[in-house]
């Protein structure tokens, strides 16, 4: 018989943000999100960057904003080893628009010294910071 639940641990290489018993879990893998259910065969993946959710925690379940690193995924447990992660609650809406528009500055200048990959990756981190956030405020998408 499968498990009803399963415990999330999501850790970063500062804290740990998340420990909770959950019925779901949704998260950003380097080629497409992934679904977990309790019971899921066992494997590792790398993360890309995204935003991870999960479902059925009793404090309630807020996105969070992952940006690279690895996953395990055991029948009853998912252990999340993030690069960095952010909690929707704990990002700065305002911070996250003005890395934005600094990334896209710095792309649409073109410089012949830019490091690209570094540009590419500020500029998706901040829009998926974005994108948590206004998801957890309850602000559309299009607004700004």
């Amino acid at each position: 018989m499968l498990p009803e639940a399963m415990e999330l641990v999501i850790v970063t290489p500062t804290r740990q943000l998340v420990r909770a018993r959950t019925s779901e879990v949704t998260l950003p893998g380097a080629n497409g999100y992934l679904g977990i259910l309790p019971g899921h065969a066992p494997l590792m993946t790398e993360l890309g960057i995204g935003e991870l959710t999960f479902q059925g925690a009793a404090q309630g379940a807020a996105p969070l904003a992952i940006v690279r690193g690895f996953a395990e995924v055991l029948p009853d447990r998912v252990t999340v080893l993030a690069e960095t992660a952010e909690l929707a609650a704990e990002i700065d809406l305002e911070r996250a628009e003005a890395a934005k528009a600094r990334a896209e500055k710095r792309l649409a200048a073109g410089a012949p010294d830019i490091d690209w990959d570094r540009a590419s990756v500020a500029l998706q981190r901040s829009l998926i910071r974005i994108q948590v956030a206004r998801k957890f405020r309850g602000v559309p998408a299009n607004s700004r």
